[in-house]
């Protein structure tokens, strides 16, 4: 996707002096079935999306971070509500963008509708793919696929491996799945004896991929689609 072009965009249309806003960590962007009125653009930190489940349990559905759109899902709706729950991950800073102005602009500036619905296009096939591995391989295929698009999102080449340059507690991940932390701390013990994976100082190194990738029927999705943001 042009995402730098979208980026590039969303710049030209922010007012530094009015529209910033610094984040604390664990501080909302919004909740989930509250009004909605402004989409936040992400300057810098990182941003967890998450949805309640009736249980009582989190969904982590993205985690964005710079040049990401949040809140997207409003867009030219009528009193729209937030699908979701936008919580700062770290501290960081997001533009204000208001939902009538950035309409307006899409609806006069072709350039920038394309690089909209390019973006929204993305999203929606990385969403397909999320729920695909969920869908035919339950708990397993929603962990497995995590830990690839986490490898993906912030993977770093080592001599062992790929480590996941982000530190997750294993509820975290569980939330990741729409499981439990019990049925995670099993799955990543399995891993580990079977040396698919290791974890020192709470980071997770993949030594071995192909074996994820084997157990979920991986399609071999582009790298920008198999991300977890």
């Amino acid at each position: 996707m042009n995402g730098f072009s979208l980026a590039n965009r969303m710049h030209a249309l922010l007012d530094h002096k009015r529209n910033i806003k610094h984040m604390e960590k664990g501080s909302f962007l919004f909740h989930e079935s509250t009004p909605a009125d402004d989409i936040y653009y992400i300057l810098n930190g990182k941003v967890e999306l998450s949805k309640a489940v009736p249980d009582g349990r989190d969904l982590t559905l993205r985690i964005c971070s710079e040049n990401d759109l949040v809140g997207e899902t409003i867009l030219f709706s009528k009193n729209p509500k937030y699908m979701m729950n936008a919580k700062m991950l770290e501290d960081g800073h997001v533009a204000v963008i208001s939902k009538e102005t950035l309409e307006k602009k899409i609806s006069s500036d072709s350039s920038l509708a394309i690089d909209t619905i390019t973006w929204l296009s993305a999203q929606n096939r990385r969403n397909q793919a999320k729920f695909r591995d969920m869908l035919l391989h339950g708990k397993k295929g929603a962990f497995y696929s995590t830990l690839i698009r986490l490898s993906n999102s912030y993977g770093k080449d080592t001599e062992d491996g790929k480590v996941i340059n982000f530190s997750f507690t294993n509820q975290e991940l569980a939330n990741f799945c729409g499981t439990s932390r019990e049925v995670v701390n099993r799955m990543l013990a399995h891993l580990r004896k079977n040396e698919v994976v290791s974890i020192k100082k709470g980071l997770i190194t993949i030594l071995d991929i192909d074996y994820l990738k084997q157990e979920i029927d991986c399609e071999n999705c582009p790298i920008e689609i198999c991300t977890i943001h």
